[in-house]
């Protein structure tokens, strides 16, 4: 084959040209919402701090730099809603909030902690 691949090879072009569509996967629903979830702006960062055990909402803030008080407060309300944080008032004078993962929270820490690693890796 003159200029071509050589026989019994073929070019990259071509097998992405006569791969079959039906061989691919389509992306479904449910991933994409759970990509939307977790990639929403600062709620990365607000699941990785939450790996480590339940904290109040100044915690979080304080270890989330950056992180304005409305826009925490809507994404735990967000996670809340997704059964993924759990909010817990505590007994006391003045009264405290205090947040945790629930076990659909904390079934995320591998994809977290990957994301984490990866970041580190490639975007340091």
């Amino acid at each position: 084959m003159a200029g071509g691949a050589p026989a019994g090879t073929v070019s990259e072009s071509m097998r992405h040209e006569e791969r079959p569509s039906s061989c691919r996967q389509e992306c479904c629903g449910l991933y994409h919402r759970a990509v939307e979830l977790v990639g929403k702006r600062w709620t990365g960062a607000i699941l990785l701090v939450l790996l480590e055990g339940p904290l109040r909402f100044s915690e979080v803030r304080q270890l989330v730099p950056d992180l304005s008080d409305r826009l925490l407060s809507e994404r735990m309300k967000e996670l809340e809603a997704e059964g993924i944080v759990e909010r817990r008032v505590l007994d006391g004078v003045p009264v405290g909030v205090e947040y945790e993962l629930t076990d659909k929270g904390r079934a995320l820490e591998p994809t977290v902690r990957a994301l984490k690693a990866w970041a580190q890796q490639w975007l340091a």
